[in-house]
Order: structure tokens, then sequence, then C-alpha cells
């Protein structure tokens, strides 16, 4: 085939349906939540049966599949679509953020989760503050453009936004607020500000993380000194005898300690050499003992000697079971696979003629991806442990909903932006909303950018 005629059919595709290279991201990410997520269910099959852990991950997927396609074909620039995801998206997170601090359930030590549907449907809104956070910082940030530059006052209302998704998110985990600060700090290259700006902003974020790290720390000695004068009045003995070992703490505890504790271990992580495998540190071993038996090209799918060892296997740590299974070679290519959506998404960037069609994409693809190193990085030991499940290849309807909802919108972003001379549409150029007009600093009118 011609090399015009490659362009054309490419540029083709791209007005219809979306980018290309984000579907076929996309898919792959399917197939392999389908292969992996299964094979990472030994615990859930035992309890479960052999076949309903596998379907309910498929009826996730196509749940997810299902909105992708149906915002991919819903232009951006709708004034209904945009005040549903910026300020009603906002709404529903802060309010089930307030709910679930209270009166959420408690998932590993931490109130994480609300039950929507009582056996079925568990929302947890930190993953929607991911996806919130994006579309509230891209409509600042288009909004406060001057002179190619993002004004003080944008500035401002961008560091309260993620002060206040930080502060409703820190006690259920650490990782979420660290990972709302990277795709914060993303947006804003994106959108033009200046380096001093951006280092203004990471140092605020640093003080207002120190300062709730103080007051969180505080409260929960005085909630262990609660406790413990409790338990000196009343002994409480387990119904069997015996300790939890599970890995599964139901009931709070103090999160500051449970960050130094973390922290402590993993700047000492060597000692897992000579360490035995105890409740406390059987994540980290059979991680790494999966990893270790991956080799370089894996054991074959299916054949994972850890999966039935490893608690959380199927979502926290299911990267460890990736490279076990797939090898080393295996776990490069699951992360560039992230890293390809990531340039996929600088490309579409550079085409765009305004800075919010811009931030939308370069955001959701940060969230997909800084999520994923996340993951990755705790995995391997980088990072200390903590929960951060692998977009779309983890189990968990939330997780799979919302990085569906962030790959509808870059794809219905691309498809607009590829229709720029389009005479059967010209949305981009007449923006809905006044105000949100402003040009795109970062664009790089590249001929042929869509090959």
């Amino acid at each position: 085939m011609p090399h015009t005629e490659k362009t054309n059919k490419y540029t083709e595709i791209s007005q219809k349906y979306g980018d290309p290279w984000i579907w076929g991201i996309y898919i792959m990410l399917l197939i392999i939540s389908i292969v992996e997520s299964y094979s990472a269910s030994s615990r859930e099959i035992a309890a479960q049966g052999i076949y309903l852990p596998i379907i309910k991950q498929c009826i996730y997927l196509g749940v997810g599949a299902l909105i992708v396609v149906l915002l991919q074909r819903v232009d951006y620039n709708k004034q209904r679509f945009l005040y549903i995801m910026i300020p009603g998206l906002a709404v529903v997170t802060v309010m089930s953020l307030l709910y679930v601090m209270f009166f959420g359930e408690i998932i590993n030590g931490a109130r994480r989760a609300m039950t929507l549907v009582p056996g079925l449907i568990t929302l947890q809104p930190a993953e929607l503050a991911k996806l919130s956070i994006v579309t509230i910082l891209s409509y600042i940030f288009a909004k406060s453009q001057k002179n190619q530059d993002i004004s003080n006052g944008g500035l401002m209302a961008a560091a309260l936004a993620v002060a206040i998704y930080g502060g409703l998110m820190i006690r259920s985990g650490l990782t979420n607020t660290l990972l709302l600060i990277a795709i914060s700090g993303s947006m804003l290259l994106i959108g033009g500000a200046r380096l001093k700006k951006i280092g203004i902003l990471m140092v605020f974020f640093g003080i207002m993380f120190g300062f709730f790290f103080i007051i969180k720390h505080n409260n929960d000695k005085k909630e262990e000194m609660f406790k413990a004068t409790q338990q000196e009045m009343q002994v409480v003995v387990p119904a069997d005898g015996e300790d939890n070992v599970s890995g599964e703490t139901r009931e709070e505890v103090a999160r500051s300690g449970t960050w130094k504790k973390r922290l402590h271990e993993w700047w000492h992580s060597d000692s897992l050499v000579y360490a035995p495998i105890t409740a406390k540190n059987q994540q980290e071993m059979f991680s790494r003992m999966a990893q270790a038996h991956g080799g370089l090209v894996g054991v074959g799918v299916g054949k994972s000697r850890e999966c039935s060892r490893l608690p959380l296997a199927f979502s926290d740590y299911i990267y460890s079971i990736i490279v076990e299974e797939l090898g080393f070679l295996g776990g490069i290519f699951v992360l560039l696979l992230y890293l390809s959506l990531l340039g996929r998404a600088a490309m579409i960037v550079r085409r765009s003629k305004r800075v919010l069609p811009s931030l939308l994409v370069i955001g959701m693809a940060s969230f997909i991806t800084f999520q994923a190193l996340f993951h990755m990085a705790i995995n391997v030991g980088v990072f200390p442990v903590s929960g951060q499940p692998l977009p779309l290849i983890s189990k968990g309807g939330t997780s799979i909903f919302v990085i569906s909802t962030a790959f509808g919108v870059m794809l219905s972003v691309s498809r607009t932006i590829a229709n720029y001379g389009n005479k059967k549409n010209k949305v981009e150029e007449t923006p809905i909303i006044e105000g949100l007009d402003a040009e795109n600093p970062t664009e790089i009118p590249v001929r042929n950018v869509w090959k």
C-alpha cells in the first residue's frame, strides 16, 4: 500500500473512531487483564469456584469497554458533557470521600470503600478522585491562561483543589495523595506554567503534606492511648484462639504509624534476603520470589507458583505474577504499553490548538501511566508497600470503570483533533463555553503527525 494511501487510511480511522494507537494499547491491556487476572486468582477460585472470578472480571471489562465506546462518540466540547465531567464528578467525588472518611468500610486497616449494592458493587472514591482532579485542573488551567502562562490565581485555585482532595484521601492511603501531586505536576508543564511557579507549587504541596502528617500522627497517638486504656479494662480474646495472620485488617489502624513502619522496612529492605517469612512481610517476600522465579522469559501463562501464596496477587501484586509467568521481557512489555500511552498522548497534544483538550489528554494519560508506575515500583521494591491497582489489569470494578472513562475521554479528544480541517466536524474551532478557548502553548504543527 502506497505511503499516501496509508496516511489517508490512518487519518480516516482517527476521524471516525479516535487514535488507533490508543485503541491498540487499550485492547492489548484487556487481553493481558483477562489472562493474568485469571492466572492470579488461585485464592479466589478456592473460595468461589473455577469460573466465577473470571466471569466477574469479564463483566467489569465488558462494562468498561461499553463506557469507552460511548464516550469516544461524545464530543468533549458539549456543554452538558463538560458539566457532568467537571462540577458533577467533583460533587460526587467529594461527597463519597467524606462519607468513606467517617462511615466507609475498613479494608487493610483504613476506610477505603462504600457498598452500593451488597455483595455486588463497591465504590472506592479514591479512584474517582484521580479522574476528577484531571478534569478540575484542566478547567482551571484553561480558564487561567494568560500570555501562554498560568495566572497566579489559577495556580492558587489548582493548589487548593489538590490540597482538598489530598486531605480527604490521605487517611485512606499515602500513595493516592502522591499520585495526585504527580498528575498535577505533569499538567502544569503542558499548561505552560513557568518552572518557577511549578517549583513554588511543589513546595506548597510538601508543606501541606507535612501539615497533614503531623495532624494525623497526633490523632493516631491519641486513638492508640484510648484503645490501650480500654484494653487494660477488658482483654479481648479471638474466638478461635489464634492471631489474624491473613494480612487483612478489619479494624482501622493508625496510618501514620503504618507509613513510618513501611518506610523503615523499605529503607532496610536488604534484610528481607535473610528474614524468615512472616504474616507481616509475606507480601514483599512472595512478590520478590515470584519475580525471581520468572527469570528472563517466564514460566508460562497459568504456571505461576506463587499466586496461591501471595496475598492480593490478583490486585495489588498482579505485576509480580506477570513477571513470573511472562518473565523480565513480559514485564518490560507491559511497562512499555503504559509509557507508549503517555507518548501517544504527547503526540496528540502537539496537534491540539487549544489548551483544554491538551490538558484532558495528557492528564488522563498521566493518571493511568503514573498509577501503573507506582504499582510496578511497589512490586519491585522501589517504593514502600502500599495498595495501588495496575490500570485495567488488576481486579476491581471501580478502578476498571474509572480507567475506561479516562480512555474514552482521550479517544473523544483525539477524534475531535483529528478532524481539524474536516468540513464535517469543525467543533474544535468553535468553543462552547466562554473562556475555554485559550491557545495551546505547546502546539507544534507538524505535517503527517498522525502517521
